[in-house]
């Protein structure tokens, strides 16, 4: 993967000022990357880049390219025709992730679902470039054991979200859904409240949420803590028809809560 036209992508990025530091993520850094998978680099910038600087890096390498795009934040995808294989550019401002870092690990703010998902990212890319070493002494800041405010904070901000609110929890929100009939408004909810479930879960596991994708695979190979029939639960939730949602919904709940 690291051959010289990477290596020369790469360096053109650490040429310019704006740019503090570099890190590959994703399935490249975890080394389970395929054929298919593209590659996450996160460049970490003190001010924007232009976008005609930008432009210059990609065009040369590139027959298939998205430059400027806003749609998950800053960053460009394209095809690097040498290497048959998709980069993913995340441009991702300095202070802000000092300040995510900051808000979750020492200030102990939850979210509303992957509260601690930037830090996983943090904990585990590989640093393939840092000017003053700014990015390793952020790591570095994480490297504790998980605190406890947080995971309390964690644990009753998301079981609120459940069901536990008075008012407009997502549990709530599911039931009016279905007798609505309005089968979107259901599947948005679910999502949602799969969200802070898992939040919670980790944060009971005392483990960084590690994001979106594989995740009741990646409960059952790193929790300690899980609770009974979550896989099938879950399963039930997802697949069976709505009049079926309500029962799995508070089987999850009433399972979580056996174990917090």
């Amino acid at each position: 993967m690291y051959n010289e036209t990477f290596n020369t992508i790469i360096e053109k990025y650490k040429s310019l000022d704006e740019v503090e530091a570099i890190a590959i993520g994703g399935s490249t850094a975890a080394k389970t990357s395929d054929k298919i998978s593209d590659t996450d680099i996160y460049v970490f910038v003190s001010r924007n880049i232009p976008l005609d600087i930008r432009n210059n890096i990609v065009t040369p390498v590139s027959s298939k390219y998205e430059v400027g795009g806003e749609y998950f934040g800053a960053g460009d995808e394209y095809f690097v025709d040498k290497l048959n294989r998709q980069l993913d550019i995340m441009f991702w401002n300095k202070n802000w992730f000092e300040e995510v870092v900051d808000n979750v690990w020492i200030k102990h703010y939850p979210s509303n679902g992957y509260t601690t998902c930037f830090l996983y990212t943090l904990k585990n890319f590989e640093i393939i470039y840092d000017k003053d070493n700014w990015l390793g002494a952020l790591r570095g800041k994480i490297m504790t054991s998980y605190p406890k405010t947080l995971k309390y904070n964690i644990i009753k901000r998301n079981m609120m979200l459940l069901k536990d609110k008075p008012f407009a929890s997502y549990y709530e929100q599911i039931r009016s859904a279905i007798k609505r009939n309005d089968i979107v408004s259901v599947n948005h909810r679910i999502a949602a409240f799969l969200a802070s479930y898992f939040d919670i879960l980790f944060a009971l596991n005392e483990m960084l949420h590690p994001g979106e994708k594989r995740l009741i695979a990646y409960v059952k190979n790193n929790c300690k803590i899980i609770p009974k029939d979550f896989e099938e639960n879950i399963t039930n939730l997802l697949k069976h028809p709505a009049e079926n949602t309500l029962d799995s919904l508070d089987m999850l709940i009433d399972n979580l809560k056996d174990v917090i």
